[in-house]
């Protein structure tokens, strides 16, 4: 479905707008948590503003791709951003912790759908061949809205107060809004009518147990509850798998799965979660602890990684436009991003700290290498009318693999510390300030311990993206096509179709 070069500008332009939105919103207001738990008076429930948005957000991938796929991407999308809108507005009127929290459920649940299917009109509307490019650039709003959504949302919490962390998203959504009702087309729907409501409760559930219960585990006090989700989880799971075999619209179509690059495109997109998103939310404690720094020269570490990430991102996704090719990026990344998890858990203590910032720097760049790109090499491989859904699939193992990976690093770190420190020390009372205010010795041994703990991390997190390497050497090798609706190249016999449209 070709369209003009000013309304595809004005399509991409609508699509990076929105979800560079729904991508500040899952930073922008960490800064100003504190404010808003002071506010309302509930501090207790002060975690439950970012878990209500991200599990939303999470848990309706699927719905919404099937979704999408039935009744139209445009209209999913349109829907999903008067949604937004709406829980922005309410978010920022809410009285209490109470509502606030049901307010950021829906502004997670049509940030999903934003997210989701600004992915899947760039896939309808483009060939295979300049699908990268554009993906790239939507792509970028995520690694923009981690280096200023803290930044920014710090400022307008001290400025103008912390409802403006939410009313800001109204003026820029509603221009992004009528930009999108010329911009995007009428997409005809791609698969056929009947939702599978027992697939998308089932698998919703899961979700949600899984989530709750990695949430869970690393509180003593809530190991039932956790153990209980997880068994939860594993029948929801269970009940899932046997719906989906027998549905005759499932809402993961399992079977396109058995196509190479779709399995492998997917494999690779968890390792994304895996591999780097689990770790990031670690490294200024680690380099804090590790390298004795101020909180804010710690972020300078996480600021390198996505620096190359946003980088490679951009640079890959318009070199494989260029040329059709893509199996050499993810085979350079996940390389990359191996190698440099391993020389992370190696490095001395007492460096300079342009030595972390260097290695991580190298390992966003590989990560961002296909982070963008395996998406639209996956779509062009799936059947048209299962777009949504698999565009779905390889955006929720992402955000699963990083929630569960996040929930096991923070234990280990947890556990491991609190192993280590000398009898008699209490681990809850260490924070930066007390070790920078201590003596050299202890310094030194605090240093060390976050080196041994983390050490381990960074392997196990090499060999993610070891297996990841593994995978992007499974992708059959082809070039995209420059043709909407052909196949492209391949370039040596396969027994399983390459990508396309």
């Amino acid at each position: 479905m070709p369209l003009s070069p000013l309304r595809l500008r004005l399509l991409v332009a609508s699509l990076l707008t929105v979800s560079f939105l729904g991508a500040l919103d899952h930073t922008v207001v960490s800064t100003s948590l504190a404010t808003i738990a002071g506010d309302l008076g509930a501090l207790e429930q002060m975690g439950w503003v970012v878990v209500s948005y991200t599990l939303a957000s999470t848990v309706l991938l699927p719905v919404l791709g099937k979704l999408g796929d039935i009744v139209g991407p445009r209209a999913v999308f349109l829907s999903s951003l008067v949604l937004f809108l709406i829980a922005s507005l309410a978010c920022g009127f809410a009285p209490n912790m109470g509502l606030l929290i049901v307010a950021r459920v829906f502004q997670g649940m049509s940030s999903a759908g934003l997210q989701l299917m600004s992915q899947t009109i760039i896939a309808q509307v483009t060939s295979p061949r300049a699908r990268p490019k554009y993906m790239a650039i939507i792509g970028a709003a995520f690694p923009v809205a981690i280096l200023i959504g803290p930044l920014l949302g710090g400022i307008i919490a001290d400025n103008w107060g912390w409802q403006w962390v939410f009313w800001v998203n109204l003026p820029v959504g509603v221009a992004a809004l009528v930009f999108a009702l010329v911009a995007i087309p009428s997409i005809p729907r791609a698969s056929a009518p009947g939702f599978d409501v027992l697939g998308s409760v089932t698998f919703t559930a899961a979700l949600v147990a899984l989530v709750l219960g990695v949430s869970w585990v690393a509180d003593p006090e809530l190991l039932t509850s956790a153990l209980s989700a997880f068994g939860i989880a594993l029948a929801a799971f269970a009940l899932f798998f046997w719906a989906e075999v027998r549905a005759a619209n499932p809402v993961v179509p399992l079977h396109i799965f058995k196509n190479r690059t779709v399995a492998a495109g997917t494999a690779l997109s968890a390792i994304i979660g895996v591999g780097l998103f689990s770790i990031t939310a670690y490294l200024p404690t680690y380099v804090q602890m590790a390298y004795s720094t101020t909180a804010t020269v710690s972020g300078l570490v996480p600021i390198a990684t996505v620096m190359g990430m946003l980088v490679s991102n951009l640079l890959t996704g318009f070199l494989a436009s260029r040329s059709g090719r893509y199996r050499v990026y993810p085979i350079v990344g996940t390389a990359l991003g191996a190698v440099g998890l391993l020389i992370m858990s190696m490095l001395p203590v007492g460096l300079p700290l342009w030595a972390p910032m260097v290695v991580m720097f190298a390992v966003g760049l590989g990560t961002g290498s296909f982070m963008s790109l395996i998406v639209a090499v996956v779509q062009s491989a799936a059947p048209k009318n299962a777009t949504g859904a698999v565009t779905a699939s390889v955006n929720i193992v992402r955000q699963v693999g990083s929630t569960v990976t996040t929930a096991i690093i923070g234990g280990v770190i947890g556990a491991g510390v609190a192993a280590m420190l000398p009898i008699g020390f209490d681990a809850a009372s260490l924070t930066p300030q007390l070790v920078h205010g201590s003596d050299a010795a202890f310094q030194a041994t605090v240093a060390q311990i976050y080196r041994d703990v983390f050490a381990p991390i960074f392997i196990g997190l090499s060999a993610a993206y070891a297996v990841g390497f593994v995978a992007a050497l499974l992708l059959p090798p082809g070039r995209l096509s420059n043709e909407t609706g052909s196949i492209p190249v391949v370039v040596e016999p396969q027994n399983e179709p390459a990508p396309r449209a």
